[in-house]
């Protein structure tokens, strides 16, 4: 029976090729699923595929007992309880790195937008009204940019502002080498003071929770802007609405929020809606056919080289290891296990006493869990696999034919 890869939400093609390189039979579903249908399509999956609509509930990963791994093809990995993918051996890989431009261009145009007051007069415009005027409406050439998080998207927006003259500011809780003429300050205060506009490039964690709450917005500059491009937890929203509502700021994009649609089908309500000086999108930040493209073929490598290979470099949730293509005629032997003493030395006493020879050995630990890949010389007993699996600490294993 060929093993399958179950791939949801409407995944770029590009990722197709490496799985079918591997061997995998590809099952496609044009959109998140409900639990029932979700857990269904997952009972015989190898390999799944998931955006951001898709939650990976424990419930989900009880469901999915021949899992191997998940690809998250998107930079955040909050859909998935990463705890409960670590307690089944499964990795979950994510592409950090392949929206990085798109998310950037995104606020680098609000920023232009926002700073000429193009939505307010847009709105006018198709109700009538000629608001020819310059009021309210500024170049962006020596404004103050202030990025609060100077990670992929921070540091990429960072370049393209500093190309148009901005004056680009950073603030994050690392130290972080600048790019080109961008300047870093101690605190999120100085930051939030100093800047015209304020753009999140942060996750979402309890630290970052309402970070931007209505004591953070009181200190920002009068007559400044906010983005939210990041997380949609990121900003206290009855907060903003006040701040736009007195004056305070003149305008904000948000592509992200504290509660989206499921689908298409669902009404987007928010209280931000009433606001014209303003640029709402539904969470597209991301979404570009490049950016879909990059990540699709991003991820679904990673996916292939941990099913040929046992890799889980870019895992967010599991030990890193590269243990590179297995020679001719070795076996190699993967195995999750628990991170406590003894482990490492049963196994090794299983591999003799199979009369194998250990060839290569590689072990990492992230917390409770540990990962060794072993590559095995010599004609294994039928039930060899069965016995590490029964191995007192074994999580998960598996044999790969070099």
């Amino acid at each position: 029976m060929t093993d399958t890869a179950v791939l949801f939400e409407n995944l770029h093609p590009v990722a197709d090729a490496p799985l079918l390189a591997a061997g995998l039979r590809i099952e496609r579903h044009a959109s998140a699923l409900e639990p029932a249908a979700l857990h269904a399509a997952l009972a015989d999956a190898r390999i799944a595929g998931i955006r951001s609509r898709t939650r990976m509930t424990a419930t989900a990963f009880d469901a999915a007992p021949r899992l191997l791994a998940l690809g998250c093809f998107c930079i955040g990995t909050n859909q998935v309880d990463l705890d409960a993918a670590s307690s089944h051996g499964i990795p979950v890989f994510n592409g950090p790195f392949g929206n990085t431009r798109s998310v950037a261009e995104l606020t680098l145009a609000s920023v232009i937008m926002l700073m000429r007051g193009v939505p307010l007069r847009a709105s006018a415009a198709k109700r009538g009204e000629w608001l020819k005027s310059a009021s309210n409406s500024h170049e962006v050439r020596g404004k103050k940019l202030g990025i609060v998080g100077y990670g992929n998207i921070g540091s990429q927006l960072s370049v393209l502002a500093s190309g148009l003259g901005m004056h680009v500011y950073f603030y994050d809780v690392e130290p972080k080498l600048a790019h080109g003429n961008a300047r870093s300050v101690g605190t999120l205060d100085e930051l939030l003071e100093m800047c015209d506009v304020v753009t999140l490039h942060v996750p979402s964690l309890p630290t970052t929770h309402n970070m931007m709450n209505a004591q953070a917005i009181a200190r920002m500059k009068p007559g400044s802007i906010l983005i939210n491009q990041a997380r949609g937890d990121l900003v206290d929203i009855d907060a903003l609405c006040a701040a736009l509502e007195s004056g305070h700021l003149t305008g904000a994009a948000v592509d992200v929020f504290p509660k989206e649609p499921a689908s298409k089908d669902e009404a987007f309500v928010t209280p931000l809606q009433k606001f014209e000086n303003i640029i709402l999108t539904p969470h597209v930040g991301g979404s570009t056919l490049e950016a879909q493209e990059a990540i699709g073929d991003d991820v679904a490598a990673k996916l292939a080289r941990f099913l040929s290979h046992g890799a889980t470099k870019g895992a967010v949730n599991v030990p890193e290891i590269e243990p590179g293509a297995i020679k001719a005629g070795r076996v190699r032997l993967l195995s999750f296990h628990g991170n406590a003493p003894g482990y490492l030395s049963r196994l090794n006493d299983a591999v003799s006493a199979a009369g194998a020879n250990i060839a290569a050995q590689q072990l990492e630990t992230r917390g409770e869990l540990g990962y060794v890949a072993a590559d095995l010389e010599g004609d294994l007993p039928a039930d060899f696999l069965e016995r590490i699996k029964a191995m007192d600490g074994t999580i998960r294993a598996r044999l790969i034919l070099g």
